[in-house]
């Protein structure tokens, strides 16, 4: 298989995304990508295959975050970061789906490499940005959750306490008897 025939079926895949078909444009990215990691192919230079394979993986990337497929979007992610380690797209695509899975963790080690490899980019600030409201967000939530956590427990601690003085007293009253 030629490099032409890839290149062709990664462009069919960008005409079906523009179209919103992404199921099956994620089909096209994922061929064109397979025939590449499998090595089928002749003519082209190792860098266009590279850039290829890139390119491929994001534009996967870019339809399973559309599907709303967030593990997926992370795998073809890694692939490319596997690639180009400071790939921006990549980061940035990760980070998002990170984001929506909860991992907000990872989601900001993606989004530092992002703003290290570009510093300027508006789309990374924006995400950062949010991924900052995200984790606020998260924080009151587990500060509730750990406030009632401890307000119960020390709740049945305190009716514990209680009951086991009732019983001693009881017991003390039923032994004077």
């Amino acid at each position: 298989m030629s490099l032409n025939f890839k290149n062709r079926k990664k462009e069919e895949g960008n005409l079906l995304y523009k179209t919103q078909k992404y199921e099956r444009a994620a089909k096209k990215y994922n061929k064109a990508a397979e025939c590449i990691e499998n090595g089928k192919f002749e003519g082209g230079d190792e860098k266009q295959v590279k850039a290829l394979r890139v390119s491929c993986f994001l534009n996967g990337a870019a339809c399973s975050l559309k599907l709303k497929n967030f593990l997926e979007t992370i795998v073809l992610c890694s692939e490319v970061l596997d690639i180009e380690f400071q790939n921006v797209k990549a980061l940035y695509r990760r980070a998002q789906s990170y984001i929506e899975v909860g991992d907000l963790i990872s989601a900001e080690m993606d989004i530092n490499r992002a703003l290290e490899a570009d510093p300027e980019n508006r789309e990374v600030k924006s995400l950062y940005k949010a991924m900052k409201l995200s984790k606020a967000e998260s924080d009151r939530t587990d500060a509730k959750l750990y406030a009632n956590m401890f307000a119960l427990s020390k709740k049945l601690k305190v009716e514990g306490v209680e009951e086991k003085m009732t019983t001693n007293i009881e017991t003390t009253d039923h032994s004077k008897e």
